[in-house]
């Protein structure tokens, strides 16, 4: 952090240096600082018409705003985002931003244009699983989580959701889930009423059924 403020006094008209403390004040959870960081900055590079300097400062904003669950705030910001080599990471985090707000249709929107830049990022397929999980498209779910598993199989988040996914489409799913519990015990503990949750989903189908 010292060698970030040198930086900044030496050359203050580099946009990278006050980003890299932004993030970094955010990463330790000091968010005012943070805030009154970027919103410094952003008056300095607003003032010099530096677009490239002021998208890559909204951005962090955004990302500030969406670690301490002000999405609304997060979401504002990353909308602003024009530089092309921002795009992909922006929609991405308004993709994961609608999923904490539970709006998982524009979630799925922002996720797909995310992946069309993208493909192979496992961050953006992930986030499309699980919006496709959350409203019911499993087969379509199945098929992001799939990408990422061939590549990144130990991910413990993918494994357990392509579980939940084989148990909603009445497949084999203990060997995902098994997977998720060695990889992540505390991610599998912390997400296991998940599988009471589609359990009783599904008896409750089976039964409207009959």
């Amino acid at each position: 952090m010292h060698s970030l403020v040198q930086a900044i006094d030496q050359e203050p008209t580099k946009f990278n240096n006050y980003y890299e403390l932004g993030s970094l004040l955010t990463r330790l959870q000091d968010f005012e600082q943070a805030e009154e960081l970027f919103m410094k900055a952003l008056g300095i590079f607003e003032q010099r018409d530096d677009s490239r300097a002021v998208d890559f400062l909204k951005y962090g904003l955004g990302n500030l705003y969406y670690t301490v669950d002000k999405v609304d705030e997060a979401i504002k910001y990353y909308d602003q985002v024009s530089d092309e080599n921002l795009k992909a990471d922006a929609y991405l985090m308004m993709a994961q931003s609608y999923v904490k707000k539970h709006d998982y249709k524009r979630a799925i929107v922002y996720g797909l244009t995310a992946y069309e830049a993208r493909p192979s990022d496992p961050e953006i397929a992930q986030v499309l699983g699980d919006a496709l999980l959350e409203t019911g498209e499993f087969k379509e779910a199945a098929k992001y989580y799939d990408q990422i598993l061939t590549r990144h199989p130990g991910r413990a988040d993918t494994q357990f959701n392509r579980g939940l996914v084989a148990m909603a489409m009445n497949e084999p799913y203990t060997e995902y889930l098994e997977q998720a519990q060695q990889l992540d015990p505390d991610y599998y503990k912390a997400s296991e009423q998940r599988i009471a949750e589609i359990k009783a989903t599904l008896q409750q189908l089976n039964l409207d059924e009959q």
